[in-house]
């Protein structure tokens, strides 16, 4: 009866690793950066690496986003419905999602962006793990999206955390102007609420 109930403790325990393994990875590479002082930087030149900075390459300038400070480097996939699950579910599990009907960098409006979204707890190491740390964020942090070969840069403004009932009313809250929307699930690795990024353009 121990052994069987130590091979159930250890069953569990890879169940839970299994699950939320991208999560615990993802949390424990930004703390190490943070206790070794690693940055990174869209503005270093790979060739000229300055002393605690490392550069950024973006995945993809005709449309994709990096964060520097969680180091956050992903293709964006346009105009993929968020209410369709069937259109969205497969999109999270290789970047970053752009919400259908949302503007684009270049235009006036609030630019959605999507990922970090699944089906069940259980199903949360299938999906791409780009935005697990963005409640690290804080007012100032910059955000580059690149689109169309040209970057444009984002600052973070505010944070939100809301019912995914009372997630549309407030995206429109936030259509005036050149804004930037990022929304995953919240807390990392369950799907019981959203946590919203709120960033305006720079000029």
């Amino acid at each position: 009866m121990k052994s069987l109930g130590t091979i159930l403790i250890i069953l569990g325990f890879l169940v839970i690793i299994f699950i939320f393994g991208p999560v615990v990875k993802e949390e424990l590479g930004y703390r190490f950066n943070q206790w070794s002082g690693v940055r990174y930087s869209l503005d270093v030149s790979p060739r000229f690496p300055q002393s605690g900075i490392r550069p950024i390459t973006p995945v993809d300038k005709e449309f994709a986003i990096v964060i520097p400070k969680i180091a956050v480097n992903a293709e964006i996939f346009p105009e993929i419905d968020p209410q369709n699950p069937q259109e969205f579910l497969p999109i999270l599990k290789k970047g970053v999602a752009h919400a259908k009907g949302s503007a684009y960098p270049d235009q006036e409006g609030n630019v959605f962006l999507f990922a970090h979204s699944t089906d069940a707890f259980y199903n949360v190491g299938r999906y791409n793990a780009v935005f697990f740390l963005i409640g690290k964020l804080e007012k100032g942090d910059e955000i580059d999206i690149f689109y169309k070969d040209k970057r444009y840069k984002y600052e973070v403004v505010e944070k939100a955390i809301v019912s995914s009932e009372a997630l549309g009313q407030y995206v429109k809250e936030h259509t005036f102007g050149k804004t930037l929307t990022l929304q995953t699930c919240y807390p990392p690795g369950t799907t019981l609420k959203r946590l919203l990024v709120i960033a305006k353009e720079k000029l």
